[in-house]
Formats: C-alpha cells, structure tokens, sequence
C-alpha cells in the first residue's frame, strides 16, 4: 500500500480534543476503503492539520474523510520516507 499526506485547511483553533475526534471519526470509517490512518498533526494558529495514512489511493483517502466531515484539501503521495 502507498502512504499519503493530506492536508486541510480552515481549521484554525482546533484544540486536540477536536483533532482527536476527527481521527477517531476517520478510524470509523477506514476500514471500507481499505485506509489505516497512522497519524494526524494540527496547527491551530494556521488552522492547518496534516493526515498521514496508508491507502490504496488518493481517492480512497478523501472518501473517507468525505464521509467522517472533513474533506481533505490536499492529498500527496509519500513515495519515499526514512
């Protein structure tokens, strides 16, 4: 499977409570797509939170955050990783 970094945008004073409710509500659902989300990152002064997760495609990772409320604005291919 390939790895994936998404990113949203306009999210700008998200708490952790709030990002860990959008990971667990993304957790919910992976299964359907065969998507595992690893992890997830935010910063709520730029209201910018980073997705990364193993997936078959791009398009599996944004119906999964399509149907947990949160589409993602970017999703990028992580071809290489150390």
């Amino acid at each position: 499977m390939a790895q994936f970094m998404d990113v949203h945008h306009g999210m700008r004073g998200i708490t952790a409570d709030q990002l860990h409710q959008a990971h667990e509500a993304d957790l919910a659902v992976e299964k359907d797509e065969s998507v595992h989300f690893e992890r997830a990152w935010a910063d709520p002064e730029s209201g910018t939170v980073y997705c990364l997760s193993e997936a078959p495609s791009a398009d599996a990772v944004q119906r999964v955050h399509e149907r947990a409320g949160h589409r993602a604005d970017e999703i990028h291919a992580v071809p290489l990783a150390v």
